[in-house]
């Protein structure tokens, strides 16, 4: 039986700020260096044998934060977006978002739209950041398009399927993740892809996210390829 394969990998990015304060700098520094090692990890994905990468960037939680924390992280988002379009489409990626979009800076959004449209074609890799995301928030979003389309006589109440389910996600036409890594040593999920990572494998690594390296990501991948994915059947010999 050959030995499982993570095509698509999803990262919970945490320990930016922690990795700041740690050097008495201020936490949006931490985020800079994280998003410098997201296009790092970006470049090296696709050697790795990725083909689809989901970052998750801002949760429906993190608002919770200080205004100067969350105006610089929403800085960083557009900047990223900017800088990095060019060598992304050089690159053969494409890019696009997750979450509910509605609470962001209409610039913001602008430029996330630009980017996705831009990219659209790009098949290298499938690079997907969650922005405002956050599963339960997600899930419930799918339940109201299900109770409206039912109300409006568009779907009979018997033909609500998981399939149905999943096409009113925000990862409608995304596989689901093989491997949910975490970084920064804690073990939470955080609301994080609740519903499409039910069958994934998880891996927590007490590296802060600016210091996780392609090397780190590479020795994850092999111990991924040695366990035995049953999800919920009996592999026999």
């Amino acid at each position: 039986m050959p030995a499982p394969r993570a095509a698509h990998v999803a990262i919970i990015m945490d320990g930016n700020g922690r990795w700041a304060t740690n050097r008495g700098w201020p936490r949006l520094v931490g985020h800079r260096k994280g998003a410098e090692r997201v296009k790092e990890i970006v470049r090296a994905a696709p050697d790795l044998g990725i083909e689809w990468l989901t970052i998750y960037a801002f949760s429906t939680e993190n608002w919770k934060r200080s205004t100067e924390e969350v105006l610089g992280l929403m800085a960083i988002f557009a900047r990223y977006i900017q800088r990095e379009a060019d060598r992304l489409a050089a690159e053969d990626v494409r890019m696009r978002f997750i979450g509910d979009r509605s609470r962001l800076d209409p610039k913001l959004q602008r430029l996330m739209a630009g980017i996705e449209s831009r990219t659209a074609g790009f098949k290298r890799l499938n690079l997907t950041v969650a922005i405002n995301y956050g599963g339960r928030d997600e899930i419930l979003r799918a339940m109201q398009a299900l109770a409206r389309d039912t109300a409006e006589g568009r779907l009979d109440p018997c033909d609500i399927t998981e399939a149905a389910v999943a096409e009113r996600m925000d990862t409608a036409g995304l596989p689901d993740p093989d491997l949910v890594i975490r970084t920064s040593g804690e073990t939470r999920t955080s609301n994080f892809l609740p519903w499409q990572a039910a069958y994934a494998e998880y891996e927590f690594t007490p590296t802060l996210w600016p210091d996780f390296t392609p090397a780190e990501l590479d020795a994850i991948l092999a111990r991924f390829g040695n366990r035995e994915r049953r999800f919920g059947g009996v592999v026999r010999a």
